[in-house]
């Protein structure tokens, strides 16, 4: 096992600041997860710490060693990219024993090490197999048992799943997770994808514009955003804002439910809700509309759980609640939490 430290690292390309200044520290054994919006600069970071990128500034740090002028071999990292990367002239034995032979190992320790990390991936019986013949679950399989055979101290992972089907990708989120803890590996996983963080990370690195916008378990960036980006980045639909005097005043939209089902138990903010759309998805009811009545209408969207069938109809005004300790508060110019405890808003 490892920790991954980075202090300061930042990354130029020209004129444009990929990674700015980001600082982050891995816990040993922890799978971490970068999240962001598609060029925030968490591919970048992930490669320098890889060794396939050089910063143009800072240090990076693997079990308090400075990694940051070595090359990727003398970091003893694994990584698995997007495209899987995978010889399409070898077959699934030689694609897993691909990274043992220029270490060296001998043919039979090869053999053993290739048959328990295709062990590990249950593909043990896919080994004489070419590539072409593997479907896209089985392929990614490969890819994650040929990074896992050298046994790495740190396991790096960039978008690995996004090439899978809908069904597959939440199988293989399972599988990977129950994997990380089993052989205790530091895991460093890039995704923009929300549900992935949140199902993988025991902690998340929201990125945005090559900074970290907050550092959080998945319950912290989730309940208490650091700022209004990472406010409605996160959750489907994102959090509801609406403006007030100097301040943003954010609640989750599954936090927006009709009065008489909101809790007793705790002090609650009443809004009049005027709705003028609604959406079905089965499990769930989208209302959207609008709230406010002595100040100009501004637009918001509950979102209802199938347990709640108190009827709704477009075009009608509703009493609407949210508990009161399920608000967040931002500042309307910064876009900052109004929250001391919550750090890196600048």
């Amino acid at each position: 096992m490892a920790t991954i430290e980075a202090r300061d690292l930042v990354k130029q390309f020209g004129t444009v600041t990929a990674v700015d200044g980001v600082n982050l520290l891995s816990k040993d054994g922890e799978f971490l997860v970068l999240l962001g919006p598609s060029g925030c600069g968490k591919t970048t970071l992930l490669r320098m710490i890889a060794g396939l990128e050089t910063p143009t500034s800072g240090k990076i740090l693997i079990n308090d060693s400075d990694m940051t002028g070595l090359p990727p071999r003398a970091r003893n990292i694994a990584m698995v990219f997007q495209s899987y990367a995978l010889y399409p002239h070898m077959t699934v034995f030689n694609n897993i024993a691909f990274p043992l032979r220029p270490l060296g190992t001998k043919k039979s320790q090869i053999k053993k090490k290739v048959e328990w990390s295709a062990g590990m991936f249950g593909i043990d019986h896919l080994l004489l197999r070419k590539p072409r013949e593997l479907s896209g679950g089985e392929r990614q399989r490969v890819a994650l048992a040929r990074a896992m055979v050298r046994e790495p101290s740190l396991f790096l992972l960039d978008e690995p799943l996004s090439n899978l089907d809908a069904k597959l990708r939440t199988s293989a989120r399972e599988e990977l997770k129950q994997l990380q803890k089993r052989i205790g590996i530091t895991a460093l996983y890039v995704t923009h994808d929300q549900v992935e963080a949140m199902g993988l990370g025991e902690r998340i690195v929201v990125m945005n514009d090559g900074r970290v916008r907050q550092i959080g378990t998945p319950a912290e960036v989730y309940r208490k955003p650091a700022d209004t980006f990472v406010a409605t980045f996160l959750g489907s639909p994102p959090m509801n804002l609406i403006e007030k005097e100097d301040m943003l005043v954010g609640f989750r939209p599954e936090s927006f439910l009709p009065l008489e089902v909101s809790s007793k138990d705790y002090e609650q903010v009443p809004f009049e809700f005027e709705v003028t759309w609604l959406e079905d998805l089965g499990s769930d009811r989208l209302v959207y509309g609008n709230v406010g009545i002595q100040s100009p209408h501004r637009h918001v969207i509950a979102k209802l759980s199938r347990n709640i069938t108190i009827p709704i109809e477009a075009g009608k005004t509703y009493s609407f609640a949210v508990l009161k300790n399920e608000i967040s508060f931002f500042d309307r110019q910064t876009g900052c939490r109004i929250d001391k405890e919550i750090p890196l808003c600048e």
